[in-house]
């Protein structure tokens, strides 16, 4: 028969940090077809930022499952925000000023530590 626990605890948080990255692009990708939708003024890319959004924590449930919660909403809001804003300034002739980019580089710094230093 086959062995139900063939994954090693690395293997299953290895996963669940994935499961978090894909979580991250699917968040930054809803905000920026709602950035696109105008106020769902442009519906469709309203209904595709509802389904990013929907996907986005459907993946991110077996993150939360396997990794401490506080550290997966840290770097899911702290790499989200980083992201937007960056996809605001690139794709939205968005201003970023030298004192935003300072704090977010503070926000990467956090994340980077918070992945660091978790060991679930």
């Amino acid at each position: 028969m086959f062995d139900v626990n063939v994954f090693t605890k690395q293997e299953i948080t290895m996963t669940a940090w994935i499961y978090l990255a894909l979580a991250i692009c699917l968040e930054v990708s809803g905000t920026f077809l709602l950035k696109l939708s105008n106020g769902f003024e442009k519906w469709h890319w309203g209904t595709l930022s509802i389904f990013c959004y929907s996907a986005c924590f459907w993946v991110l449930a077996p993150a939360m499952k396997e990794l401490p919660v506080g550290v997966v909403y840290s770097i899911w809001a702290g790499v989200g925000i980083v992201a937007a804003a960056i996809i605001g300034f690139l794709a939205f002739g968005e201003r970023l000023g030298l004192l935003q980019l300072s704090w977010m580089a503070m926000v990467v710094v956090g994340v980077v530590g918070l992945k660091l230093t978790t060991t679930s």
